[in-house]
């Protein structure tokens, strides 16, 4: 169940976030000038509003994310760095004192949240959009997204990388002479 209400955070150590996380802290920053309610607008739909125990806040939920984009590491150290890392609670809107989500969470929040694959791409792009327009990032590098890269351990066998070379031969020939293809051996 997710909550149409704001909740308003009464922590009596809030103000240590104006001295542990400076003015200039791109987190900090980012929270502070960027409306995250898009991401509330885009993710409601997913959520009962009247059934079930309250959810995690889908904002913070994405912000996770995001964080986990930003400084590429897994979800369990993204929650690690977020029970230590105080400029992580701040861009969270977490008390300082709050406890940390469950790792798990993160996967299960992608799943079911998130099946549209797209749907966190675009979300993600929103938001560094916004930070770049407003500029707090300064962009002097190309982001690649290798989500369909092949990975060291999904390598082809030496007898696969033979016949793929084998055909790419075999249709280098053929577009040369067409007649070769009496020649050639039967294909493996």
């Amino acid at each position: 169940m997710i909550s149409n209400q704001q909740s308003l955070n009464l922590s009596a150590f809030m103000d240590i976030y104006d001295i542990v996380v400076p003015k200039d802290n791109m987190l900090r920053q980012i929270n502070d000038l960027v409306d995250f309610s898009f991401v509330q607008v885009e993710l409601q739909h997913r959520y009962c509003l009247d059934n079930g125990r309250n959810a995690v806040p889908p904002i913070r939920m994405f912000k996770y994310l995001l964080l986990k984009s930003i400084f590429d590491v897994s979800d369990a150290d993204v929650v690690e760095r977020s029970k230590y890392d105080m400029s992580f609670k701040y861009f969270l809107d977490m008390a300082p004192e709050d406890e940390v989500i469950n790792s798990s969470s993160l996967t299960k929040f992608r799943k079911l949240r998130l099946k549209d694959v797209n749907l966190l791409d675009i979300l993600i792009q929103k938001t560094m959009k916004i930070a770049l327009e407003k500029e707090i990032i300064k962009s002097s590098a190309i982001i690649v997204d290798a989500t369909h890269t092949k990975a060291r351990f999904n390598q082809l066998s030496p007898k696969e990388i033979l016949m793929q070379k084998s055909k790419l031969l075999r249709k280098s020939v053929y577009k040369i002479d067409e007649k070769m293809k009496d020649k050639f051996p039967p294909k493996t």
